[in-house]
């Protein structure tokens, strides 16, 4: 019998097994189907990873992966909200706190208060690594959707304006991934892939 500890550590990884059921709006670059949250969160933090001399700020590589690995945690709870869905984005804040609260409540105090830290710290975007975070967590969908020629953005009637408007905090972190992504979003323009 493990100790109580163990215990708590392995309900904890057990649990998060469930981020591989929710699935985004995203689209394997493939096209079969959408994405799961769980394939998400390795795909940002490899990007991080590849991407990080690109930063303005120095940052904490290993703080940042981090954060992207539990940064959707909460959603086995709140579900993946569709981040051009302005309705849906109102009551998401409240959702995901009582998520953080339950989901890393499983693990032993000392895990729990790292990771409910880590998550807020992305959550606040204060510091340079939460804003490197959520750079690469808006530039993965970005080239995803760029990739299967706006296939997400199409079905859900998204258009440049909002692209430009939810990704533009990329440049918060990189003035060189912004204007990679700006490039990206007016090539998927001219192609018809993205409406204006």
């Amino acid at each position: 019998m493990p100790d109580d500890r163990l215990a708590r550590q392995i309900q904890f990884v057990l649990e998060i097994d469930k981020l591989k059921s929710i699935y985004r709006r995203s689209y394997l670059l493939n096209e079969q189907r959408n994405e799961n949250s769980a394939e998400h969160s390795w795909h940002v933090a490899m990007l991080a990873m590849i991407l990080v001399e690109h930063v303005d700020e120095p940052v904490d590589l290993t703080r940042v992966v981090k954060m992207l690995l539990i940064h959707d945690i909460v959603e086995i709870d709140a579900d993946d909200t569709f981040i051009y869905d302005e309705a849906a984005m109102a009551g998401k804040a409240d959702a995901e706190r009582k998520a953080a609260d339950r989901i890393f409540g499983l693990l032993p105090e000392d895990q729990r208060d790292e990771l409910i830290a880590l998550w807020h710290e992305y959550e606040a975007r204060q510091t340079p690594e939460a804003r490197f975070a959520l750079a690469v967590d808006r530039l993965m969908p970005l080239m995803h959707n760029v990739s299967t020629k706006g296939k997400a953005w199409r079905e859900h009637g998204v258009t440049s304006r909002q692209v430009i408007k939810v990704n533009s905090r990329i440049g918060d972190a990189s003035a060189e991934l912004w204007d990679f992504a700006r490039s990206r979003i007016e090539e998927a323009v001219a192609k018809g892939h993205l409406a204006e």
